[in-house]
């Protein structure tokens, strides 16, 4: 009878251990991370190529879903070290999409300023937004040949573009105000290409 108990015992253990490893796994898995940050040179401008992890939770694709329009914002922040002050800050730059539905049409559209274009779901209408292509931050002559940059990034939900209802519901949930981490990059432009 004792050894049974105790088979039960650890048995209970290892069922309650599994639960907790895989609320840790799902939990780690929800949140937004950046995968992937490339800075290129090209056409004498610094564009950053940026992959990023971004499951929307499901207050954010209901509220997607009933035509609350979702604003997107990358930033990226490049500094230059110096050793008598603070860093430089030599770029600063934001990048706005924003996700709407159209009841009416029954058709999703992703866009940037003025541009925008149909995709069919919801699940593309966020890959367009979570990999960044080709955003020119800065034109390469700001940077200094073969010197060490610091960079980093990062892809937010910009609660400041939502309707008043919804900053309140920003101010008063983390579940309306999801973000990545800022990652770090380094990266230094080699004599010559700023030509």
């Amino acid at each position: 009878m004792t050894a049974s108990k105790s088979r039960r015992q650890v048995l209970a253990w290892l069922t309650a251990l599994a639960l907790l490893l895989l609320l840790a796994g799902a939990g780690a898995q929800a949140d937004p991370r950046v995968t992937r940050i490339d800075p290129v040179v090209r056409d004498g401008m610094l564009h950053i190529d940026a992959d990023v992890h971004f499951d929307l939770n499901d207050q954010l694709r209901d509220a997607a879903e009933r035509g609350l329009t979702l604003y997107f914002t990358a930033d990226v922040v490049i500094t230059r070290s110096r050793w008598y002050w603070f860093d430089e800050e030599v770029v600063n730059a934001q990048m706005t999409r924003r996700i709407v539905y159209n009841a009416l049409t029954r058709q999703w559209r992703v866009g940037g300023e003025e541009l925008s274009l149909p995709v069919a779901t919801l699940a593309e209408a966020m890959a367009t937004v979570s990999n960044v292509r080709g955003w020119a931050v800065a034109p390469i002559d700001r940077f200094e040949p073969d010197t060490e940059y610091q960079g980093q990034f990062r892809l937010r939900l910009d609660t400041s573009q939502l309707a008043r209802p919804f900053q309140v519901n920003a101010l008063n949930s983390s579940s309306w105000s999801p973000a990545t981490n800022w990652a770090d990059f380094s990266f230094s432009v080699r004599a010559g290409a700023q030509q």
